[in-house]
C-alpha cells in the first residue's frame, strides 16, 4: 500500500494539485512508483476523508478551480510511521526471466530481437538517469535531503547498469547458442 505514501511524500515535497501530482511522478517518483491520473486523484480523496492532507483554501472561489492539497500532521505521522516500518524484499517477477527459462525447453527463436529491444530501452533509461544525475546532483551538494534523492536516483543508475550489462551478456549466451536453439 505505497501509493498513498508516495503522494505523502510528494506533497510534503510541495504543496501541489492532482494534476501538478501526475506532472511530478511522470517526472520522478514515476521511476520507482508509477501511477495513474486517476489512481493519483482516488487516492487524494482517500487521504482527505482519512484527515491525513487537506485542500488548500483557493485564493478566489471559482467554478472548475484545481484544488491544491497539503499534508497535514496525521500525514506526516503516518508516512513517518510507514517510513520505520519494517519491510520484507517483494520477490523478483519479471515475464523476460520468464521466457529465457521457457527457451530452454523451446527454443530461442525470436527472443534475440526483444533482448536487443530491451538493451535499447534499459540503455535510454540508464542515460536519462545519469542526464537527470548531472542536472540535479552537483558534487558536493550535501544536504540531507538531497542526499537521499540522489541515493534513490543511484539505486535507478545501478539497477539500469546491471541490466545493460545483463543483458549484454544475454545476448552473447544466444547467439553463441543460435537463433533457434531447443534445450
Amino acid at each position: 500500500m505505497s501509493l498513498p505514501h508516495a503522494i505523502l511524500t510528494a506533497l510534503l515535497e510541495k504543496p501541489s494539485s492532482g494534476l501538478e501530482l501526475t506532472r511530478r511522478f511522470d517526472r520522478s517518483i514515476g521511476y520507482f512508483w508509477s501511477a495513474t491520473h486517476q489512481q493519483i486523484y482516488r487516492e487524494l480523496g482517500k487521504l482527505e476523508t482519512d484527515g491525513l492532507i487537506r485542500a488548500l483554501p483557493a485564493e478566489q472561489p471559482a467554478r472548475g478551480q484545481k484544488k491544491s492539497y497539503e499534508v497535514l500532521p496525521a500525514g506526516r505521522a503516518e508516512l513517518a510511521r510507514w517510513t520505520a516500518a519494517s519491510q520484507d524484499p517483494k520477490p523478483q517477477r519479471d515475464a523476460l526471466l520468464l521466457r529465457l527459462r521457457a527457451a530452454a525447453v523451446v527454443g530461442t527463436a525470436g527472443l534475440g530481437s526483444d533482448l536487443r529491444r530491451h538493451l535499447e530501452l534499459h540503455g535510454k533509461q540508464l542515460a536519462e538517469y545519469r542526464a537527470i544525475e548531472e542536472r540535479d546532483f552537483p558534487p558536493g551538494e550535501d544536504a540531507p535531503h538531497k542526499r537521499l534523492q540522489h541515493l534513490v536516483l543511484r539505486a535507478g543508475i545501478d539497477l539500469e547498469t546491471f541490466w545493460t550489462q545483463w543483458l549484454t551478456h544475454a545476448l552473447a549466451e544466444i547467439e553463441a547458442l543460435g537463433d533457434d536453439t531447443p534445450a
